[in-house]
């Protein structure tokens, strides 16, 4: 009730007189800290005073409650006890002590399950108070209202339909609490139902097949895809890990990873498009569950080639070791090639860059199949071996390519003779060799190889007057060494010629021969023979000389002969003693001693000369002779007759006999020896060719023969004469000639006559030249 309002009237309630009432004290006394109620005195009323509140007075919920109080009138004392019934309104709404209600219900949770709720307070009592409860719409819950024994209601949250969490997490609920007042009142209170995840659910990839294109040869730690499954529950239910199953194979689990956190796969190997084209993996995603669940994809991975394979050669057969006769067109080796890639990157080509004997023909066999074959002749002297290189290249880009290098040995083969450095030898052999001396090595060359290379020299024999080259000359089989076996004068045997052949051991062996020309060098091993003036006895020859003679006059000429050859034999003439130097020259050259000037009555009646005929010999060797000369006292008609008539002392008359005697038995000789040498050639057979030139034939002459009354002489530099005195001639003297001619000086017969030397053809100087 409002403040003012009226409760009762104690004057008529109490019988008390209003009058009296004003002058008495009234008292209220109310067991409360507050002053509710208040008495009017003058009309005796009991009104309100502050507003009271029922809940506040009677916190105990009771049906009834009442307001005690006294009320105390003095004069006299009067003491009532007053109780005043408060009736309940509804004035006070339901509500509950906690307006947000959390619940935590298992997704798994049954249907029919139930979860207390907390119950609404209403302070009203009676009709008033709390009379049921509602919840908002859901379609999983609802709710069952029972009552206790006390008449108290409870609430519970009924669950009437499965729960997904994955579906709705989360269910907002009001729970209102309306009491039976006039006007109604309720409260309400927020129900939340957070939906506890429980593992139901497995996790999910995007895609089942996952597949992706890759080039070989990525590099290591290149990412290939990153998986992702989802798992709709939460917490540990929802946390995933990823790994292979044992549908992939170890070789795949090899090449690629598999992080188990984030599901990346990345390479890890070598990819190779010619090991693996393409490459599955299987994965599952695994949850953290008590009891996990997982999900299943499949990663197929399609591995694109690059040229990455070099082209490869296989030597299938292969022939190494070859002769060098083989023939054109035979087969060397086969040769295939081929290369791991595709397409352009496996189409090969193989080729020869060398320019070689040999070239490639693709085989029947297949287009990667290749022969090796001869081309041209092969000679194992000029290229022993051939480093045949094959170069197999690919079509790719950048193109690949790949080399093998095939050795081929050539054997020898006897195709080659053996060669003599030069086709004739010119030896030059000292005489007076000693026997056995080495005069030269003949050694050939034959390319060839092994027994085809092995050499055996030796003589081709060739009869010269019955003797055998080899009693003349030996020959080391084995190297071709050249020995005389005999000594050699050069006086006798001038020049030998003859064959030498040189024989490989190949089969059927081959054979060249060269030919050797022996030429005996002369040694300066004689020395010189004066043969005019001749003398006797001694080397003491005794002039006679007109005191009278004129300056120039011829008074002797030395003329001395050397076998030896033309170098040694080339003589020279001086004095070695003299009386009077100023009297007598003598030419050196063709020893001529004629008078420096006319005699004196002071000069020596008789004079001595001393000269030496030397050789151009190295030592050289020499020979004297000793002239005395007379002078004596005769008239210069007689002197002059002297040279018009025949002389008075004979110059050659012993000289003449012993040379015409001796040459003539040489001569005999040797003309023997020529009729006995043609003898036994024409006794001999034929043989089938014509016997080269007397190139073998031994030359055996002496420079200088007196045979027949005929001097032969080779010698240019000396001065030939010949002095032939007959009773009737005169003396002929011989001019020098030409070098290198031989000459034959014929002797002046014998005449009664006397004539000029110019006009007798008898004392002509005859030359002829050889």
């Amino acid at each position: 009730m409002e403040r003012g309002s009226v409760v009762a009237n104690l004057a008529a309630d109490l019988g008390l007189e209003l009058g009296g009432l004003a002058q008495r004290e009234v008292k209220l006394d109310i067991f409360h800290n507050k002053k509710y109620l208040d008495v009017n005195k003058k009309t005796g009323e009991l009104y309100i005073v502050e507003k009271m509140d029922r809940e506040y007075l009677c916190p105990s919920k009771t049906t009834s409650c009442f307001l005690k109080l006294d009320v105390i009138i003095e004069s006299p004392l009067r003491i009532f006890n007053i109780e005043l019934g408060i009736t309940d309104i509804n004035d006070n709404a339901p509500y509950f002590r906690r307006d947000r209600v959390e619940l935590d219900v298992s997704e798994s949770a049954t249907p029919g399950e139930r979860f207390s709720l907390p119950n609404a307070v209403d302070p009203d009592v009676g009709i008033n108070t709390i009379k049921t409860y509602k919840l908002s719409v859901s379609e999983h819950f609802t709710i069952e209202i029972q009552t206790g024994s006390d008449g108290t209601q409870y609430v519970d949250l009924v669950l009437t339909t499965s729960l997904d969490r994955e579906e709705k997490a989360v269910h907002n609920l009001i729970l209102t609490a309306v009491d039976g007042g006039t006007p109604v009142r309720s409260g309400t209170a927020n129900i939340i139902v957070r939906v506890q995840d429980t593992n139901d659910n497995p996790p999910r990839f995007e895609k089942q097949i996952y597949t992706i294109n890759m080039t070989e040869n990525s590099p290591i730690g290149t990412a290939v895809v990153k998986l992702n499954a989802t798992d709709p529950d939460e917490g540990l239910n929802s946390e995933v890990l990823y790994s292979f199953t044992l549908y992939t194979s170890e070789k795949t689990q090899g090449v690629f990873a598999l992080n188990p956190d984030t599901g990346e796969i990345t390479v890890k190997g070598t990819i190779d498009y010619e090991d693996m084209k393409f490459y599955e993996m299987h994965i599952e995603a695994k949850d953290k569950g008590a009891y996990p669940l997982l999900g299943q994809c499949k990663v197929v991975v399609h591995v694109i080639d690059m040229n990455d394979n070099y082209p490869e050669i296989t030597i299938q057969s292969v022939k190494n070791t070859v002769d060098e006769n083989i023939p054109v067109g035979s087969v060397i080796a086969l040769v295939g090639i081929s290369d791991r890639d595709t397409g352009d990157n496996g189409k090969v080509n193989l080729f020869i860059h060398q320019q070689i004997p040999f070239f490639l023909n693709k085989s029947s066999d297949g287009p990667d199949h290749y022969k090796l074959i001869v081309s041209e002749p092969l000679d194992r002297e000029l290229v022993p071996e051939y480093d045949i290189t094959l170069i197999v290249r690919d079509e790719g880009t950048p193109p690949l390519s790949d080399n093998e290098t095939i050795t081929v040995h050539l054997l020898d083969v006897n195709d080659n003779s053996p060669q003599f450095p030069q086709s004739f030898y010119t030896i030059r052999v000292m005489e007076n060799n000693a026997p056995g001396a080495l005069l030269s090595s003949l050694t050939a060359f034959d390319p060839d190889l092994h027994e085809n290379q092995y050499l055996v020299y030796f003589i081709l024999e060739k009869e010269i007057a019955n003797t055998s080259m080899s009693m003349l000359f030996s020959i080391n089989p084995e190297n071709g060494n050249l020995y005389a076996l005999k000594t050699f004068d050069y006086e006798i045997e001038r020049e030998f010629l003859f064959h030498i052949e040189a024989r490989d051991s190949g089969s059927p062996p081959l054979s060249s021969n060269v030919t050797v020309h022996i030429i005996i060098v002369d040694q300066n091993d004689n020395a010189p023979v004066i043969v005019s003036p001749w003398r006797a006895h001694g080397s003491v020859v005794e002039e006679k000389l007109p005191r009278s003679t004129d300056k120039g006059s011829l008074v002797a000429k030395v003329i001395a002969l050397d076998t030896d050859s033309v170098h040694n034999s080339r003589i020279t003439y001086q004095f070695l003693q003299l009386t009077d130097a100023t009297l007598f020259s003598l030419d050196q050259y063709n020893g001529e001693i004629r008078t420096m000037r006319m005699f004196s009555y002071r000069d020596p009646r008789h004079q001595r000369l001393v000269v030496v005929a030397k050789d151009n010999g190295e030592p050289a060797l020499s020979a004297t002779i000793t002239i005395k000369l007379s002078t004596v006292e005769t008239a210069v008609k007689a002197y002059s007759d002297m040279t018009e008539v025949p002389l008075e002392y004979d110059i050659f008359s012993d000289l003449n006999l012993y040379l015409v005697i001796g040459l003539g038995s040489v001569s005999f000789l040797l003309l023997i020896t020529i009729l006995v040498t043609i003898v036994l050639k024409c006794q001999k057979p034929k043989s089938s060719k014509a016997a080269p030139p007397c190139r073998n034939s031994v030359i055996s002459e002496r420079n200088s023969t007196i045979a027949d009354s005929t001097l032969v002489s080779n010698d240019a530099y000396w001065y030939s004469l010949f002095l032939a005195e007959t009773r009737k001639g005169k003396l002929v003297v011989r001019q020098p000639l030409p070098k290198g001619s031989r000459y034959i000086v014929s002797s002046i017969p014998r005449s009664t006559g006397m004539t000029d030397t110019s006009d007798s053809a008898a004392s002509t100087l005859q030359v002829k030249s050889i």
